[in-house]
C-alpha cells in the first residue's frame, strides 16, 4: 500500500499503514483506481467498453461520497482531529468528483468513423486525481485510526486510576465498591486490546501485545485476592510483599500495550530482540548464500566474526548445568568443526578472488560452503535436541506439582521449617524453568515465539517469589481462609504457565519439523456474557483419564484434518484474501479443541469446550456468507455446484449450534454433548478442506481469464460486501466512528460484472 497503482512513484501520504483493517479497506479503492488507470494506455475504446468504464467511475465517486460522509462526522465528534480530518475528506471529495468527470461518456471525444471513441485524453489529469484519492483516503483511515488508539490510552488511564485507589484502600467495602468498577474497566480495556492484537500487522508487536494481555487477565484474580488478604493481615509483611508485586507487574503491563499502540518506548529504546542463535545462522548462512552469488562485500574477519557471535551464545548451552554431558560434548565439537570449516572456506575464497574465478576453485569454493551450511544445520538440530528435551524433562518431572503442594501442606499447618525446605526447592525448580525458557528461546525460530520463550520466562521469574510470599503469610496465619485462597491462586498461575510452557515447546518443535509453520493463533476464548446465555446451567468439568482416553481417537482426527486444512491454505498465493482468513482462524479454534481432547491448551472444562464450539460455528457462518459473496462472480454451472457444498456448510454450522446449546445433566450426558460436538466440527472442517482448494482453483482461473476490462478488480483482492446500518451515520452504535465505519462504506463500492 507503500505505492500507487498510478506508477512507479508514491503517492505522497507519508503515512504507513500498520494495521490490516485500514489496508484491508483500501484494497477495493485501489482495485477499482488501478483498473481505470490500466486502461489509459488504449486510446481507443467501443461504446460498450466506455460505458463500463464510466459505471466504475461513478461507483467509485459514490463510494468516496459515503465514505467522506462518515469521516466528516469522525470529525464532528473528535475536535483536535477535526481541521486535519475535514481538509483529507474535502481532497477525497474533489478527486472522486475529478475521476467522475474523467470517465463520463458525456465529456468524452465523439466517436469517429469507425464508432470508437477516444478516452482519457486528459491523462495527467486522471493519474494525479487517483494519487489525491488514494492520499486523501488513506489520511482519513489513519486518522479515524487515531481515534482507537486514543480510545485505548484513554481505557488505560482509567484503569490506571481506579488501580492507584485499589491500592490505597482501607476497609472491605471500600475496595469491593472500587473493585467491581476496576473490574468493568478491566473488560472494556480487554475488548479494545483484543481487537488492536487482531488488527495488528506486525507478529512482534501481536506476540508482545499477547503477552502482556495475559497477565493482566491473570494478575486481576491475583490481585483481588492479595489485596483481601493484605486487608486482614494488615501488619503482615509478607502479605504487602506479596500486594505490592501484583500491582508493580500490572501496571508494567499496562504500560507495554501503550507501548505497542503509540510505538512509544522508554528512553527512545528500539523494538529490538535480544540476539538468539537461530537467527543468528540464518544471517550467517545468508552471508553464506551472498558469496555464493557474489553478492557478499563481507570481508573474512566480518565472515568470522558473524560465526564467533553464535557461536558465543552457544555457551549458554554448554555452561548450563541442566544440559547432559552428550549434548555439551556434542555442541563443543561442532563448534569446533565449524570454525574449521569456515577456514577452509575463507582459504578457498581468497583463492578463488586471487586466481580470478578459475573453474576449479569455483569448485571448491561451493564444497567449502556446502560443508559449512550442513555444520550449521547440524549445530541447529544439535541445539534444538538439546534445549527440547530439557524442557520435556523438565515439564514431565514437574507435571504432578509435587513442590506446590507439599507448600500449601506446610503453609496450612503453620510449619516454618518445612515451608523453608520446600520453598528452596520452588526456587530451584524456577531457576530450571527461567534457564529452559532462556533455551528455547535460541532454538524457537521465530521472533513472535522468541516473545512468547521471554513472556514465559518473566512469568516464572515473579511467579517464583510471590507464591513464597503467599505461602509465607498462610504459614503465620494458618486458619485464615483467604491466605490459603490466595496461595491457590498464585500456585494455579505457575500450573497454568506450565501448561502453556509445554504448548509452546509443542509449537517450537512442530516448526522445527515443518508439521504446522508460522500459523495464526486462535488465543481468546469467547468473551464473557456474549455467547454465555445458553451455557449458564452447564456445569464445567474435566474429563476424567478413561472419557480423555475415549475422545482421544476423534481427537487425533482432528488434528489431521487442521493439518489438511493449513495445507490448503498454505497453497494460496495471497494469504490476506478474506476466505483463506477465516479457513486459518477455524483451523486453529479446531486446534485448540484437538488439544482438549489430550487434556492440554487453554481449554480446561467441558463448558469452556462449549464456548469455543459456539465461537466456531459462528465463525463458519461468517465463512458461509463470504463464500455467498463469492459464488456470485461464479459462472451458472460452477455456481451450482460451489453452492451445493456451502449450503452443507451451513447445515452443519446450524447442528453443531444446536449441539452446544443443548442442555445436559450428568456426567455421561455431558461426555456424549462433548463427542458429539467434536464429531460436528470435523464434519465441518471436512466441507472446509474441500471448499478451500476449490477457490483457490477459481481464483487462479479467472485471473488467468481476465481481459484488460474483463475484471475490474483483481479477484485475489476480492472484496466481502458488508450491509450499512444507518446506526453507524447515527452513532448508535455507542463506541463512536473509527475504522470499522468506514470499513463498512468503503466495502460497499459497486463492482462491474465481467463482461
Amino acid at each position: 500500500m507503500a505505492s500507487s497503482p498510478c506508477g512507479s512513484n508514491s503517492f505522497d501520504s507519508g503515512l504507513e499503514i500498520k494495521t490490516r483493517s485500514v489496508e484491508q479497506t483500501l484494497i477495493p479503492l485501489v482495485s477499482q483506481i488501478t483498473t481505470l488507470i490500466n486502461h489509459k494506455d488504449k486510446p481507443r475504446k467501443s461504446e460498450k467498453t466506455l460505458r463500463a468504464i464510466q459505471r466504475v467511475g461513478q461507483a467509485v465517486n459514490m463510494a468516496v461520497g459515503r465514505f467522506v460522509t462518515v469521516g466528516e462526522a469522525i470529525a464532528i465528534e473528535n475536535q483536535e482531529l477535526k481541521e486535519e480530518m475535514s481538509f483529507a475528506c474535502y481532497d477525497a471529495r474533489r478527486a472522486g468528483d475529478t475521476i467522475a468527470h474523467l470517465t463520463d461518456v458525456v465529456t468524452l471525444e465523439p466517436p469517429e468513423t469507425d464508432g470508437r471513441a477516444t478516452i482519457f485524453s486528459d491523462k495527467a489529469g486522471m493519474v494525479k486525481a487517483a494519487r489525491m484519492l488514494l492520499s486523501s483516503v488513506t489520511k482519513v483511515l489513519v486518522l479515524a485510526d487515531r481515534i482507537v488508539i486514543k480510545q485505548i490510552i484513554t481505557s488505560r488511564n482509567k484503569v490506571l486510576t481506579t488501580l492507584e485507589q485499589l491500592e490505597k484502600v482501607s476497609s472491605f467495602q471500600e475496595f469491593v465498591q472500587i473493585f467491581s468498577q476496576f473490574g468493568n474497566e478491566m473488560v472494556e480495556f480487554a475488548h479494545l486490546t483484543g481487537d488492536r492484537q487482531n488488527d495488528l500487522k506486525d507478529e512482534k508487536k501481536k506476540s508482545r501485545m499477547a503477552a502482556a494481555r495475559a497477565v493482566l487477565e491473570k494478575c486481576t484474580m491475583m490481585l483481588l485476592t492479595a489485596s483481601k488478604t493484605c486487608l486482614r493481615h494488615p501488619d503482615c509483611d509478607s502479605a504487602r510483599i506479596n500486594k505490592d508485586g501484583v500491582f508493580q507487574r500490572m501496571r508494567l503491563a499496562l504500560e507495554q500495550v501503550i507501548e505497542i499502540v503509540t510505538e512509544a518506548r522508554p528512553n527512545g529504546e528500539g523494538d529490538i530482540l535480544p540476539v538468539s542463535i537461530y537467527m543468528g545462522i540464518r544471517e550467517f548462512k545468508n552471508q553464506l548464500e551472498g558469496l555464493r552469488e557474489g553478492l557478499c562485500l563481507l570481508s573474512k574477519e566480518n565472515l568470522t566474526a558473524l560465526l564467533e557471535v553464535v557461536l558465543e551464545h552457544t555457551e549458554d548451552f554448554t555452561d548450563s548445568a541442566y544440559t547432559s554431558h552428550e549434548h555439551r560434548e556434542r555442541i563443543l565439537e561442532l563448534s569446533r568443526q565449524a570454525r574449521l570449516e569456515l577456514e577452509q572456506l575463507n582459504a578457498a575464497w581468497m583463492q578463488t578472488v586471487s586466481d580470478f574465478v578459475q573453474e576449479m576453485e569455483e569448485e571448491e569454493e561451493e564444497l567449502a560452503i556446502l560443508k559449512t551450511c550442513q555444520c550449521m544445520n547440524e549445530l541447529k538440530k544439535e541445539l534444538h535436541n538439546a534445549a527440547a528435551e530439557l524442557a520435556a524433562d523438565l515439564l514431565k518431572y514437574h507435571a504432578d506439582h509435587i513442590v506446590l503442594k507439599a507448600l500449601k501442606v506446610s503453609g496450612g499447618e503453620g510449619s516454618l521449617e518445612a515451608l523453608a525446605e520446600y520453598t528452596c526447592k520452588l526456587s530451584e525448580q524456577k531457576e530450571q524453568l527461567v534457564e529452559t525458557c532462556r533455551l528455547l528461546r535460541h532454538i524457537s525460530g521465530t521472533e513472535p515465539l522468541e516473545i512468547t520463550c521471554i513472556h514465559a520466562e518473566d512469568t516464572f521469574q515473579v511467579t517464583g517469589p510471590q507464591i513464597i510470599s503467599a505461602a509465607q503469610t498462610l504459614a503465620l496465619h494458618p486458619s485464615s481462609k483467604i491466605a490459603k485462597e490466595n496461595l491457590d491462586v498464585f500456585c494455579e498461575a505457575w500450573e497454568s504457565q506450565l501448561n502453556d510452557m509445554s504448548i509452546l515447546l509443542r509449537e517450537i518443535i512442530d516448526l522445527f519439523e515443518g508439521r504446522r509453520g508460522e500459523k495464526r493463533n486462535y488465543l481468546s476464548l469467547p468473551r464473557p456474557g456474549k455467547l454465555s446465555a445458553n451455557l449458564k446451567n452447564i456445569k464445567p468439568v474435566k474429563l476424567d483419564s478413561e472419557e480423555q482416553t475415549a475422545i482421544a481417537k476423534v481427537g487425533l482426527e482432528l488434528r489431521l484434518l487442521t493439518s489438511d486444512l493449513d495445507s490448503e491454505s498454505e497453497k494460496w498465493e495471497d494469504q490476506e484474501h478474506e476466505i483463506v482468513r477465516q479457513g486459518q482462524g477455524m483451523s486453529s479454534m479446531a486446534y485448540s479443541m484437538y488439544l482438549f481432547t489430550r487434556g492440554e491448551g487453554l481449554l480446561k472444562t467441558t463448558q469452556d469446550l462449549f464456548h469455543q464450539a459456539e465461537v466456531f460455528a459462528e465463525e463458519g457462518y461468517k465463512l458461509y456468507s463470504s463464500l455467498r459473496a463469492f459464488s456470485t462472480q461464479l459462472g451458472d454451472d460452477e455456481r451450482a455446484n460451489f453452492t451445493a457444498e456451502t449450503e452443507k456448510l451451513v447445515a452443519l454450522c446450524q447442528k453443531l449450534q444446536i449441539t452446544t446449546r443443548m442442555p445436559v445433566q450428568g456426567k455421561n450426558s455431558t461426555f456424549l454433548k462433548v463427542d458429539s460436538s467434536i464429531q460436528n466440527i470435523k464434519s465441518i472442517l471436512t466441507v472446509v478442506v474441500y471448499i478451500l482448494p476449490l477457490c483457490n482453483k477459481l481464483i487462479k482461473k479467472y485471473k488467468c481469464e481476465q481481459s484488460s476490462l474483463g475484471s475490474p478488480q483483481s479477484w485475489r483482492e476480492t472484496p466481502l460486501q458488508t450491509p450499512v446500518h444507518e446506526d453507524c451515520l447515527s452513532g448508535k452504535n455507542g463506541n463512536g466512528f473509527g475504522v470499522k465505519s468506514l470499513e463498512h462504506h468503503m466495502a460497499n463500492l459497486t463492482f462491474l460484472e465481467s463482461k
